[in-house]
């Protein structure tokens, strides 16, 4: 029963962090909003300092698990295919995993307030998953699936313009279907300028 009040008060705290801020999420209200005293909000976590790191440390191994790390890499595509649809399986996820997207507009909203959440920002907007395809670029080029190009690079490339549109997709969410168009599009182009066509690697 613990454990789920914790889960809850970060799962709740999110949601308030979102809407409130950090400096504007008063705990006492936050509390009485959950059905709790603020003495048995303090018997699980002894601070809002204490909920919000709870929080970043959750949120940032649930990305890790869900959409992946480079210490939790998603297969390798063995073609140009497999790439197509691996991309579009992680940027469907993040686009439409609830609290994926409310910690997108967490770190955006704080990332000026907190250096934490800077470092987290920066990971998760530019880093993290340019280091992903690096990863997979290089591989996928030494399997002759990619033309020989600068990994880093064209990952950058690569994962730049996706970052863009899926932040597009959380300012105007009600034109996710277009944005999703041109995120297929933008991949589709990615893999006729630079994949080796018609090659699968056994």
């Amino acid at each position: 029963m613990g454990k789920d009040t914790k889960d809850r008060i970060l799962d709740e705290a999110l949601v308030s962090f979102v809407e409130n801020g950090y400096k504007g999420t008063n705990l006492r209200d936050f509390a009485a909003g959950m059905g709790l005293s603020k003495s048995a909000l303090y018997s699980h976590y002894d601070s809002k300092e204490a909920i919000w790191n709870a929080l970043l440390d959750k949120m940032e191994a649930y990305y890790a698990r869900r959409f992946g790390s480079v210490d939790n890499m998603p297969e390798i595509p063995m073609s140009c295919e497999e790439l197509f649809a691996t991309t579009m399986k992680m940027v469907n996820f993040t686009v439409s995993d609830e609290r994926i997207v409310l910690t997108r507009k967490l770190l955006l909203a704080e990332q000026f307030h907190d250096e934490r959440v800077k470092k987290l920002a920066t990971e998760h907007f530019l880093n993290g998953t340019r280091e992903i395809y690096k990863i997979i670029f290089g591989k996928m080029m030494e399997n002759d699936l990619l033309k020989q190009e600068d990994p880093d690079m064209l990952a950058f490339a690569f994962t730049s313009p996706i970052t863009a549109l899926i932040h597009y997709c959380d300012r105007e969410p009600e034109k996710e279907p277009e944005i999703m168009q041109q995120v297929e599009a933008f991949v589709k182009y990615f893999i006729k300028t630079y994949g080796i066509q018609g090659k699968r690697h056994p």
